[in-house]
């Protein structure tokens, strides 16, 4: 069984880096709102990746490192996205350059 602090701690970090990864799929044309429940979507889902890849499935017994491990990449990633990476450019640039309608306007 992992800490909770270590938990939080990786789940912070891929928490970080969420909101470039929610950047592939996500596309420029769709709403907000569309577009902030595929994150949290994300997140969750990789919350619960982060869970048992670092403390193995059995870790899911136990709820208070697991819901906080969970909550931290739903956080951090939410965070990281409007304090880092939207204001940067990257993450529009990221979504704008994987949309199928980029691929069709180059070619």
């Amino acid at each position: 069984m992992s800490s909770t602090l270590q938990l939080v701690g990786t789940g912070s970090a891929v928490g970080g880096i969420m909101p470039l990864i929610t950047a592939v799929v996500q596309r420029p044309e769709w709403s907000a709102r569309n577009k902030k429940i595929v994150a949290a979507v994300m997140a969750l889902l990789a919350g619960v990746v982060t869970v048992a890849a670092a403390g193995g499935l059995e870790q899911f017994q136990h709820g208070v490192p697991t819901l906080s491990a969970i909550g931290a990449v739903l956080a951090v990633s939410q965070s990281a996205h409007d304090l880092i990476w939207k204001p940067s450019g990257l993450a529009p640039a990221i979504e704008s350059i994987t949309s199928p309608n980029a691929a069709s306007a180059a070619g």
